[in-house]
């Protein structure tokens, strides 16, 4: 049976950790090997209740034949590092597509969309790591488990590293490479080793972080700022427009105060929030009459937002000059 879903961030919107389900199908029919501990409804044996709490999921697949699945668009609870130790697989992340080839490891931060496979996944060999670093938006510090043997100024770095920058695919040096394949080795082991996992995955870091310092990238801090959430939230709103959006409510999902959201909204979009929010509304729903096989006039009104088909149509005149039903029967 599936595992619990895990809601990770509630504030006016519900995100769910991604259940694997088609993984855990095709593990279960045979048509990959897999290995792994996780919490939750990740694939994998149960972790221990009292240690690595923060260790959300640890695992490795082997597909040695193209699958008919893929895991779709999700965020995860934690910060994933994902390395394509053979073969290559489709990814996306933010809009964005690579294909991803042997020696490249990812980095997805816990408010990045992500997916693998287009749509289905292709022969390789992955293994992963989900870590809990206590974070849901870009503008909140990071907390790293205290099992992690870094230095405070590490620490710091590791999460400037990370938060600063949000290039998603590296190209893994031979030290790095080796840290993803030694944490795999564990995997197969009947029983967890706690103390080796910890030292294996203090290594990870460490040569990512160090693999990245080589790489002399360029950290803007903007990407860690509350600029960038709202532009974030601005940017996936047209996803959840069902949900009863207040200014108040919108400020929340973004951890800030209303003045301070709606000067950052108006910033960004050149309208208050509540402005945004209808011009999105009204273009979702002039999308929806457009497409060839439109649901109901009642049935869009809702789905994105408004609280009912009369007060929609009322909203829609007002902008076009004509009620819904109008505007989908002109050619």
């Amino acid at each position: 049976m599936p595992g619990p879903v895990i809601v990770f961030q509630d504030a006016g919107v519900k995100y769910c950790a991604d259940t694997c389900e088609p993984l855990k199908a095709a593990a279960a029919s045979g048509k990959l090997a897999l290995a792994g501990w996780s919490r939750g409804s990740y694939p994998g044996r149960r972790l221990p209740p009292n240690d690595l709490r923060e260790l959300r999921s640890v695992g490795v697949w082997d597909a040695r034949w193209a699958q008919g699945w893929g895991l779709d668009l999700h965020c995860n609870e934690g910060i994933e590092l994902t390395y394509v130790s053979r073969g290559s697989v489709a990814f996306e992340v933010d809009r964005r597509t690579w294909a991803l080839r042997q020696g490249q490891f990812t980095v997805t931060r816990p408010w990045q969309f992500h997916r693998v496979g287009d749509p289905h996944i292709t022969p390789c060999r992955l293994i992963w790591i989900i870590l809990d670093v206590q974070v849901r938006r870009p503008n909140q510090p990071w907390l790293w488990p205290p099992w992690l043997l870094f230095s405070a100024r590490d620490r710091e770095r590791l999460t400037r590293l990370l938060s600063h920058n949000e290039e998603p695919v590296w190209e893994a040096d031979e030290p790095t490479a080796r840290a993803f394949e030694n944490l795999a080795d564990l995997l197969e082991a009947p029983a967890l080793d706690g103390a080796r996992m910890k030292l294996r995955i203090n290594e990870l870091f460490l040569e990512v972080r160090e693999c990245l310092e080589r790489r002399q990238i360029v950290l803007r801090k903007e990407f860690s700022s509350s600029r960038r959430v709202v532009e974030l939230f601005l940017d996936r709103l047209a996803q959840h427009l069902d949900q009863p959006w207040t200014l108040a409510t919108m400020a929340a999902k973004c951890g800030l105060s209303r003045s301070s959201f709606a000067s950052y909204c108006l910033e960004l979009t050149n309208a208050s929030p509540i402005a945004y929010l209808a011009r999105v509304r009204m273009e979702a729903a002039l999308a929806m009459l457009r497409a060839p096989e439109a649901p109901s006039i009642t049935r869009i009104a809702l789905a994105c937002g408004f609280n009912s088909s009369q007060y929609f149509a009322t909203r829609f005149k007002r902008r076009f000059g004509c009620r819904p039903s109008e505007w989908r029967q002109r050619p």
